[in-house]
């Protein structure tokens, strides 16, 4: 066989390489990509985007040189049916390799039947799985003038949701700024941004666990 041959060869598969270069990068980018699915919690209601839990989060990320990609599909208002409703689209475009659910605020500020709540965060969980993205539950509670009947039975969602799924959840994702004195807005549900890092400190040794990283994961269940 010629030199010739030989660089013809060379040539060939430096091209083959270079055609797979991007295929390869875009398959790395969707498998790194965690997707927040929240309601005004997560969406940074009343303050500024750049203070909020999520943005902090990116930003922890970052400077860890992480190469996971934020995607924060949080609407303010959103119900867990609305969040449902929003799923398929958001796994087919952003093939997440996680997703972290924290919704069910508005279905209780409604009065919505936990039963609803249950089977809503059980078809968002089936999806997730479907599509191959591990998921964290992020809990929530009604405040006590709800009466007791309702929030128990509220509160109550959570841990049988995921515990039939065997998924991670926090069973109260405010607890550690619900009760704070100035930690929330006037309106008295949504957290201040100076609340924001304790949300963030709240969630993090779930979301360090679920990323595979180094984590003291005990106040997560399971």
């Amino acid at each position: 066989m010629t030199t010739d041959f030989f660089r013809r060869l060379a040539a060939h598969f430096g091209l083959c390489l270079l055609l797979l270069i991007p295929f390869a990068a875009a398959q790395a980018s969707a498998a790194d990509k965690l997707v927040v699915l929240g309601d005004s919690i997560s969406a940074a209601y009343g303050i500024d985007e750049a203070r909020g839990w999520v943005q902090l989060l990116r930003d922890r990320l970052a400077a860890r040189e992480s190469p996971v990609e934020v995607v924060n599909a949080s609407v303010s208002g959103e119900t867990t049916s609305g969040g449902l409703a929003r799923l398929p689209r958001l796994l087919s475009e952003h093939e997440p390799r996680w997703l972290i659910v924290e919704l069910g605020g508005n279905d209780g500020l409604r009065g919505y039947p936990p039963q609803a709540l249950a089977r809503n965060l059980q078809q968002m969980v089936k999806l997730a799985d479907k599509a191959g993205a591990e998921v964290l539950l992020l809990g929530m509670r009604m405040p006590p003038n709800y009466g007791r009947a309702y929030t128990e039975a509220f509160a109550a969602v959570y841990p049988r949701v995921a515990e039939a799924a065997g998924i991670p959840f926090l069973p109260f994702f405010l607890e550690p700024v619900a009760l704070e004195e100035g930690a929330m807005q006037t309106d008295g549900i949504h957290p201040t941004a100076e609340a924001q890092p304790a949300l963030l400190e709240h969630v993090w040794p779930c979301v360090e666990a679920m990323l595979g990283e180094e984590a003291d994961a005990q106040s997560c269940t399971p």
